[in-house]
């Protein structure tokens, strides 16, 4: 039956060694396990009848002989792309100025003037919020400071010195009155009556505040702000405040200090008058001091006044755009006027006979 397979317009194969069945299957197996695109020439002769197969577990070899067999990755590029802007808010601006600063230190030992030098650089910031501090009293207080006072954070390096000497006359005002208040004790118990004495406590529980708010306070939002309106209402107020000083000098009998006047009657041949009058001849000394002082105070502010660009015209600016905007002022205005307009209405109601 093998005369069938073969080709019988073929050329005749009597003498082809590949027509013997045996050396037929024995080439097909051999070409059926390895082909030509596995065999590699520059292998080791002892490999290369193994069959390779490619895949994942067996890459291809590139770069020649000896290279490494590592899989393709990408290497990223060093441009990164910009982070996107947002609105900063008031605390996050405070923390890129200050910077590096906010990071606590690794030494333990510095942590105390870490944290001091953080607060005060934060103090500095327009946005840190500021507590009121003035007056200084105790937390456990049940009264709150009621203004924010510094003068080193608020006031011009030029103008630090007359606004702390201000406000140390200012000082100086409050302990002369206290000492007024002592001299009306003393006169009180050498039987000179209560008069002075009341009237004292009065001047020191009325003129220590009211001084303070009257012309310490527009003094230090004028030389804060650069505030013409403020730098008149001072002038105005500290004209009187010298007036008053000055009266009180003298010590006008009845008039509730112990000025002058009161020094010279309470001095007496006795030991007891002479010490009496000494006091109150230290008094009068410290009315006369304080006086000298408001003049010479007003007089180099007015100085500062003059070289400024502050005006007459420019408080009258600053007191429309500030006090007459006011809501407060606006909303008493309004029902001033609107109460008088009941008033004219109800009047013309009523019948004239």
């Amino acid at each position: 039956m093998s005369g069938f397979d073969e080709n019988p317009f073929g050329e005749p194969t009597i003498n082809d060694p590949f027509s013997d069945p045996a050396i037929r299957r024995a080439v097909n197996s051999t070409s059926a396990s390895r082909g030509l695109e596995d065999y590699n020439p520059f292998a080791e002769q002892g490999t290369q009848g193994t069959t390779q197969v490619r895949g994942a577990v067996n890459p291809p070899i590139y770069g020649g002989v000896g290279a490494t067999q590592q899989p393709a990755t990408l290497q990223p590029t060093n441009q990164e792309a910009p982070p996107p802007a947002y609105a900063r808010t008031p605390q996050q601006t405070v923390n890129a100025a200050l910077g590096g600063t906010l990071s606590p230190p690794t030494d333990q030992r510095v942590e105390p003037e870490w944290k001091a030098k953080t607060e005060e650089e934060m103090r500095n910031t327009p946005y840190y919020p500021r507590r009121n501090n003035w007056p200084p009293l105790p937390e456990k207080c049940c009264f709150q400071p009621c203004f924010y006072q510094d003068i080193d954070v608020e006031i011009h390096t030029d103008f630090q010195k007359i606004v702390r000497h201000l406000y140390y006359l200012w000082m100086f005002h409050g302990c002369v009155l206290l000492l007024n208040v002592i001299g009306g004790f003393i006169l009180m118990l050498c039987g000179q009556g209560f008069s002075v004495f009341g009237l004292a406590i009065l001047y020191l529980i009325l003129f220590t505040p009211f001084s303070f708010m009257c012309w310490f306070r527009p003094a230090y939002r004028a030389f804060k702000n650069d505030s013409s309106f403020n730098f008149m209402v001072f002038f105005f107020v500290f004209f009187f405040q010298l007036i008053v000083t000055s009266i009180q000098a003298i010590g006008i009998p009845g008039s509730g200090t112990c000025g002058i006047i009161t020094a010279i009657g309470s001095f007496d041949s006795s030991a007891k008058g002479i010490i009496v009058g000494l006091i109150m001849l230290f008094i009068a000394i410290s009315f006369i001091l304080v006086a000298v002082s408001d003049l010479l105070m007003l007089t180099k502010i007015h100085r500062i006044y003059r070289t400024s660009d502050a005006s007459v015209v420019k408080a009258q600016q600053e007191f429309a755009t500030t006090f007459l905007r006011n809501e407060h002022v606006q909303n008493a205005a309004s029902n001033v006027a609107a109460s008088a307009v009941r008033t004219q209405m109800a009047n013309a109601s009523q019948p004239r006979y």
